[in-house]
């Protein structure tokens, strides 16, 4: 059986969520039409790509190794028949929710002005890597620990971070919180591209309820109607306000790491002046 790109995208899909059903939702494709995609490809390579011994599907060894050449495949597929790419290939930027904060818009402006010739993209993907490992990005800005194989990246800036609160609860009226003032109320997860995790608690006083949500918007939207509270970087703060929600500094969580991060087998051409250009504007330069 020859390999075919649908097989690629199949496999990188269920890589990326973990699960069939969640694969063939993001792919608008039949759950067993997923499922024999995958089945079809390993048995071409002749190896086994997922281990599907547990609920939540996991990669094998020879996944994992698979999975930074079956992006860069599709990546590279899907530029070759984008007409536009050749003439003026646009600078694709990934971020999940709020790109570089405030700094932002002074790194658009210097880019535009000192790059007039490769016009920059910012686009929300709502995964991980912000859409980096799936292709559809050519750099982005991630937050906390990037364990993504195939991927080089550059530390920008730290940032506190922030609890979020409803704007009616009592806990809004203090000038800062802590993580165990949290813990006492039902804290909204972003199971999908956020950055809070329940070990982000130490034990003793982890929160003893979740609810789950999958993008920034739902985690707002549950927050404001008093269904939890949430934990976030302080950028979201300023990208994100909301007249239900109050942000309150968290005095004893650890910052987060804001980097730019890029394919190290396939980079863009410009990918490494964006680095420069994003460290002199957040102060690495």
């Amino acid at each position: 059986m020859s390999i075919e790109l649908r097989h690629l995208r199949c496999f990188l899909a269920i890589a990326e969520e973990g699960s069939v059903t969640a694969a063939a939702a993001r792919l608008n494709l039949t759950q067993p039409s997923v499922s024999r995609a995958l089945a079809a490809l390993e048995r071409s390579l002749g190896v086994r790509l997922v281990d599907r011994s547990t609920h939540h599907l996991a990669l094998t060894a020879a996944g994992r190794a698979f999975r930074e050449k079956a992006a860069a495949a599709v990546a590279a597929f899907d530029e070759a028949l984008d007409a536009g790419r050749l003439l003026r290939p646009p600078l694709r930027l990934g971020h999940s929710w709020s790109a570089l904060g405030a700094r932002t818009t002074p790194l658009l402006r210097s880019w535009a002005r000192e790059h007039p010739n490769t016009p920059i993209e910012l686009l929300r993907v709502d995964d991980r890597t912000a859409g980096l490992t799936r292709g559809l990005v050519d750099a982005a800005v991630l937050r906390g620990e990037v364990n993504a194989p195939g991927l080089a990246t550059a530390l920008l800036f730290t940032e506190a971070r922030v609890a979020a609160v409803t704007a009616d609860d009592p806990l809004a009226e203090r000038a800062a919180l802590t993580l165990a003032d949290v813990a006492s109320r039902p804290v909204l997860l972003n199971v999908v591209s956020g950055l809070t995790r329940l070990d982000l608690w130490p034990a003793a006083i982890r929160p003893a309820r979740t609810l789950t949500v999958r993008n920034t918007d739902d985690w707002l939207a549950g927050i404001a109607a008093g269904s939890g509270v949430g934990v976030s970087a302080a950028s979201t703060a300023e990208i994100h306000p909301n007249p239900g929600v109050a942000y309150r500094p968290l005095v004893d969580a650890p910052p987060v790491p804001v980097l730019l991060a890029w394919r190290a087998s396939a980079p863009h051409p410009a990918v490494h002046e964006l680095v420069a250009l994003a460290r002199r504007v957040t102060g690495r330069g």
